[in-house]
């Protein structure tokens, strides 16, 4: 079993899952979806954490009121830079500080996470990327010195409609190690364990993002993020 538990980062709440098998490991930052971090984020950790990762999430919208920390949050995606990207940093460095840490680091994110992880994959510090369901950056020419990329979507989420394509076609061209799959049965967020939308986003959910857990797409997912990250950051 995993060890799970609460901890800080600077002064965000977080959460750390702890491999129980013999150390170092790889690190993990894990960047949430825009719900914060709920128990399928916690969840995710987890999992990773039993892969042999030491997975750490700080909660972006845990500064202050939520909705104000979710608008600068997005505010500093579009941007490129500020608080949301300095508090991902100082997660890495904590790993990095960590004497139980390999030394070699990957972000993995989901949705406004996603997002995050493709822009941090062409920055230095990061030995992989993990992108679940993240939206293009504006500007490709970020990807140009980008880390290896496991990257996926649904295909009948229609808030994302030809990413996967144009991700991989845009890392191509780069030379960047990739592995894109867009899943045709998956919406929106079906690698979550459980439902995660709110109730007055039940509109949006069903008929444009078709948010949801789709186990089977789920689970050739894992092993495909599995098999990338041994290989690019050992486990």
């Amino acid at each position: 079993m995993t060890a799970g538990s609460d901890t800080r980062v600077g002064d965000l709440e977080a959460y750390l899952a702890t491999p129980s098998t013999p150390g170092p490991w790889p690190g993990l930052v894990l960047v949430h979806e825009a719900f914060g971090l709920d128990d399928n984020m916690r969840a995710h950790a987890d999992r990773l954490a039993a892969a042999g990762y030491l997975t750490l999430a700080p909660d972006l919208l845990s500064r202050g009121r939520r909705v104000a920390c979710l608008a600068a949050t997005f505010a500093a995606l579009r941007r490129g830079g500020g608080t949301a990207f300095d508090d991902i940093e100082a997660a890495r460095r904590r790993l990095l500080e960590d004497s139980r840490c390999t030394g070699r680091v990957g972000v993995v994110g989901f949705c406004l996470g996603g997002s995050f992880a493709l822009v941090l994959a062409g920055r230095p510090g990061w030995d992989a990327a993990v992108v679940n369901y993240g939206a293009l950056p504006s500007s490709p020419e970020v990807l140009d010195e980008a880390c290896p990329v496991v990257a996926s979507y649904g295909g009948r989420d229609r808030s994302l409609r030809g990413v996967a394509d144009r991700l991989d076609g845009a890392l191509r061209e780069r030379g960047v190690p990739r592995d894109v799959r867009e899943y045709p049965a998956a919406g929106h967020s079906f690698l979550n364990p459980e439902p995660s939308v709110p109730w007055f986003l039940a509109p949006i959910s069903r008929f444009v993002l078709h948010a949801g857990p789709e186990p089977e797409s789920a689970e050739h997912a894992w092993h495909r993020i599995d098999g990338f990250l041994a290989e690019h950051l050992g486990a």
